[in-house]
């Protein structure tokens, strides 16, 4: 049963990104909110049919801490789901992503459409330049910049390596950290076909102030509040049988 829920949830999600994505390229040249409105209303629909389908529903914690300035939203990242409710919960956004997700049909192309900083994570010092740059662009434009410094999906109970990109922005730009932890990845755990019933909790932390702090400051103090926080999501998990 959990295949078959599953494999209906990725077959509609597919035509979804499709349609979605060709719309994205049509409105390409309206302003950016008309295109970024599209692609939350397509998250906002996979994360309808994840709960109808999938029994996948989420709760959040912290959401008054979501400040009314753009800020680096700087995200645990565990499970495809983040990338989902990441433009539901919080205002228009943008996003630091590796440049190859780009080249992927259809899913590429409208994510083109969204002006993300698409980097080469392999340049060194030429993206993390390209991230503080673009990034202060989007600040300024209005738009909260969202970065999983992991830099790729970690397994449940695990922490990666923070890289210094977002918050070197952070302390560059003026910006602060909204922190954020969830336990996503039990329901769709990471390269998994199969989604398992499930409430996800996302906690929203209180901003992180960078004024006086070095980019290093930044990132640790970022980590140690996730990872706190993590810890405390799998307790929870486990107390209640999950």
């Amino acid at each position: 049963m959990l295949f078959l829920r599953s494999f209906i949830f990725s077959s509609i999600q597919l035509m979804t990104t499709v349609v979605f994505s060709l719309v994205g390229v049509l409105l390409w040249p309206l302003p950016f909110s008309w295109r970024y409105n599209i692609a939350s209303k397509w998250a906002a629909l996979n994360l309808w049919l994840l709960k109808l389908i999938c029994g996948i529903s989420y709760e959040i914690e912290g959401k008054e801490n979501i400040p009314d300035e753009p800020c680096i939203i700087m995200c645990k990242h565990q499970s495809a789901w983040e990338t989902l409710a990441l433009q539901v919960i919080f205002p228009q956004q943008v996003w630091v992503l590796k440049r190859e997700l780009l080249w992927i049909p259809f899913f590429g192309w409208g994510l083109a459409a969204l002006n993300p900083i698409a980097i080469d994570r392999s340049a060194g010092r030429k993206a993390l330049k390209q991230i503080i740059e673009q990034g202060k662009d989007r600040l300024q434009a209005g738009s909260f910049i969202v970065i999983f410094p992991e830099g790729t999906r970690i397994p449940v109970g695990e922490m990666g390596r923070f890289g210094i990109g977002g918050a070197k922005l952070a302390v560059e730009s003026g910006a602060n950290v909204l922190p954020i932890a969830h336990d996503a990845g039990k329901a769709w755990p990471k390269n998994s076909f199969i989604k398992y019933p499930a409430k996800i909790k996302l906690v929203i932390g209180e901003q992180i102030m960078v004024q006086d702090r070095t980019a290093s400051e930044v990132n640790e103090h970022t980590y140690q509040w996730i990872e706190k926080e993590m810890s405390q999501l799998a307790d929870l998990s486990k107390s209640n049988g999950e």
